[in-house]
């Protein structure tokens, strides 16, 4: 579930959210008649964060924690279902070929065996791109999906960490040395309390299973001269 790609797209949006969410505090506030039009355009500040404790939240953890989250995350990978029957059978086929290759290549012709091979090859290259389309087409409805909860819990994160007192929170979506945060203590996490806010505040109720989606990639083929398929984007 989890890639790079994702984390930095979740860092953007984050800010993004946030900013927006000042901005429109800012426009629900009455303009003063002497105020010269120009202001209007003038950004909104960052959201006033006047206390002094520090919070962490995992911003990813809480997306795909919230019962809005899981239920849409589940639905994809139930979307994706067909698509990764179709590729394991790919897969299978795949792997037939090869184990022919290991056991009949001796008593194969010449010209059978440059055939089996060709067509060994043709069908690999078919399969990694075919593995590759459907991990980034996964991986686009998966950020559309966090950027569609994000914007409405980046608001609560705010209002939160506002009543509360908190002056900085940090986001331990990445472990570190990806992140320069080295640790955190479970007594500053505030995930859990960010996700029960935004589950009590969407009205999602708690889906009945707890698979996670996975993106597709099936069990790479074995066997001689086996070549494996694109591994997932990390």
């Amino acid at each position: 579930m989890t890639s790079k790609f994702l984390r930095l797209f979740l860092a953007a949006a984050v800010l993004f959210a946030i900013s927006a969410f000042a901005q429109t505090g800012s426009a629900a506030t009455p303009s003063s008649p002497a105020a010269p039009a120009a202001s209007a355009a003038t950004p909104a500040p960052a959201p006033a964060m006047t206390g002094t404790k520090v919070g962490a939240i995992n911003i990813e953890g809480a997306i795909f924690g919230s019962n809005e989250g899981r239920r849409d995350i589940e639905a994809l990978g139930k979307k994706f279902e067909p698509k990764q029957n179709e590729l394991k059978s790919q897969n299978d086929e795949l792997e037939s070929l090869k184990k022919q290759l290991t056991t009949q290549q001796d008593k194969l012709s010449e010209d059978a065996l440059a055939t089996l091979k060709k067509q060994i090859e043709s069908k690999q290259k078919l399969f990694d791109r075919a593995v590759q389309d459907a991990q980034e087409e996964f991986g686009t409805q998966q950020q559309e999906i966090a950027n569609r909860v994000l914007q409405k819990m980046a608001p609560i994160v705010v209002k939160y960490a506002q009543e509360n007192g908190f002056g900085l929170i940090i986001d331990t979506s990445k472990p570190w040395p990806q992140s320069p945060i080295l640790m955190a203590g479970e007594g500053m996490d505030l995930t859990k309390a960010v996700v029960d806010l935004y589950n009590a505040q969407s009205g999602v109720p708690a889906p009945t299973t707890g698979a996670a989606a996975k993106p597709p990639a099936p069990k790479p083929a074995t066997g001689a001269g086996a070549t494996k398929p694109a591994a997932p984007k990390q």
